[in-house]
């Protein structure tokens, strides 16, 4: 089937155009910047064409000759983003009519039957409307919070839970959710194309578990090791002052969090399950709240999150993963992230690289590596007392100083992952890139996941020493591969500055 998708550069659109590809379908994505595109690992199984959804004669192109058009864009950054988003629905629905497409999909929100709806919703709203009014048979999925790795609902609900051990909350802490896990939805959205042509309607989609958002707080807390969350609800907090502190606490912007905030003052929950007469539930039944958060903390500590809600320009709701573009997406992950170009061949940095650590030292602050191996061996963790087993190849899984090999993909890269004692997670990845020139590039990428408020603290606290530990390491490393480029001698070995030690 030939599909078109709107909003690829979205969360959910950035993952369900590879689902769709997968299932056997052809698929055009449309892009207001297709560069952002470029090195997405499904670039070269689909068709990429550049395309305003607000524009009449970009729209008409991209519709030519597909069956199935998946609706997936929002505008919610923009204060007129209610007309933004009605017209463009108009334009895509009068465009589809007449190109012939047997289908609309489109993604929004679960209408509450409380009144009146915050703006954001009522916007959800009007475009399936316009979209099912089109002429052209349409399924609006209607989703609550979806929990996945780099959506702005779950995003938002871990600020909250990591960062505040206690807190004030408003009343619709209580009102009653239905979370759905991300796949779910992916799955959903998948089989809709397959509907017959005499379906158009809406669908509620949600999970098993129907909870309040104090509830999700809680359950967060404790997937995610966390200790109680004490939260105390108050009726003084408005919608607004509720936006306002968001704000404060976490990293949305303030654009975001008012409309975020004013959906949430409705409950919603599915007001029917219609779409299991047309669609079965997922292999293994729907996926649970708890194991969705699971799911998505495992590819947040992997690095694996494909795609974030920070990834496309506009923004969508707190019905479903939010798209902006801030510079803290992706969730609670620090990072430091160095590059430099050497002259030095890519085989002879990479030799650095992979006989670091033990008795070839670490390349940087030695004191600061001291003492950080001591505080850990007496706190009870690993310590420097590992070392590593050769002293100048490593593998998938040893030990090495107070890190473990996660991966190692030579002579590109090399992934530690620290066993020492911290109030989080962190990972160091070294990397070697060729110049066409000659030489090669080094890429060298601390990653730390804080663990509760403590390990934001930590890292802060940490901060001034980076360009001293991270960037004594990336000017050490280098030299030391340009020295033995340039005298024949094996790249290995402790940089004769005697720097040694590195923290973090």
């Amino acid at each position: 089937m030939r599909c078109v998708v709107f909003g690829a550069t979205g969360y959910i659109g950035g993952r369900l155009v590879p689902e769709l590809a997968q299932a056997g379908h052809q698929v055009r994505v449309v892009a207001r910047t297709p560069v952002k595109l470029a090195e997405v690992p499904w670039r070269d199984r689909v068709e990429v064409v550049r395309g305003d959804v607000t524009n009449d004669d970009d729209v008409r192109a991209a519709v030519v000759g597909q069956e199935v058009v998946y609706y997936l864009v929002h505008s919610l950054t923009r204060r007129d983003f209610a007309d933004i988003d009605q017209r463009a629905a108009r334009t895509v629905g009068a465009a589809a009519r007449a190109a012939g497409v047997r289908r609309i999909v489109y993604l929004g929100g679960i209408i509450p039957e409380q009144t009146p709806l915050s703006r954001h919703l009522a916007s959800r709203a009007e475009v399936g409307a316009i979209l099912r009014e089109s002429g052209v048979p349409t399924v609006e999925l209607r989703a609550a919070v979806i929990i996945g790795s780099g959506s702005a609902s779950f995003e938002m609900l871990r600020y909250l839970s990591e960062r505040l051990p206690a807190m004030v909350a408003p009343r619709w802490v209580h009102n009653r959710i239905q979370p759905i896990a991300v796949r779910d939805v992916l799955y959903y959205l998948v089989r809709s194309a397959e509907l017959p042509s005499d379906v158009n309607r809406s669908f509620d989609i949600g999970g098993p578990d129907v909870l309040t958002y104090l509830t999700m707080i809680e359950k967060y807390a404790a997937v995610a090791g966390l200790p109680h969350r004490m939260v105390l609800p108050v009726p003084v907090l408005t919608p607004w002052l509720s936006a306002q502190w968001v704000n404060v606490v976490t990293p949305v912007p303030r654009a975001l969090a008012v409309p975020l905030i004013e959906s949430l003052v409705h409950e919603v929950v599915c007001h029917d399950h219609d779409v299991g007469a047309y669609i079965p539930e997922p292999d293994g039944g729907p996926t649970s709240y708890e194991r969705a958060v699971e799911l998505a903390l495992a590819r947040i500590r992997n690095a694996e999150v494909p795609t974030r809600w920070s990834d496309a320009s506009t923004a969508g709701a707190p019905s479903d993963p939010l798209p902006s573009d801030p510079e803290w997406s992706g969730g609670s992950l620090y990072e430091d992230v160095r590059e430099r170009r050497t002259l030095a061949g890519p085989d002879t940095l990479w030799a650095v690289i992979e006989s670091i650590g033990g008795e070839n030292g670490w390349y940087s602050f030695p004191l600061a590596w001291s003492l950080r191996g001591w505080i850990d061996r007496v706190s009870g963790g690993v310590g420097l007392r590992r070392g590593r087993k050769d002293p100048h190849r490593l593998h998938p899984g040893e030990a090495l100083d107070w890190w473990r090999v996660e991966f190692i993909d030579r002579p590109r890269l090399l992934r530690l992952r620290a066993e020492m004692r911290v109030p989080g997670l962190a990972w160091l990845e070294l990397g070697v890139e060729p110049e066409p020139g000659g030489g090669a590039r080094y890429r060298q990428r601390a990653v730390f996941q804080p663990h509760g408020l403590a390990g934001h603290l930590y890292w802060k606290a940490l901060t001034p020493f980076h360009d001293a530990v991270f960037g004594g390491m990336v000017r050490n490393i280098i030299g030391t591969a340009e020295r033995a480029q340039a005298t024949g001698t094996p790249a290995v070995g402790a940089d004769p500055s005697g720097h040694r030690g590195g923290a973090q």
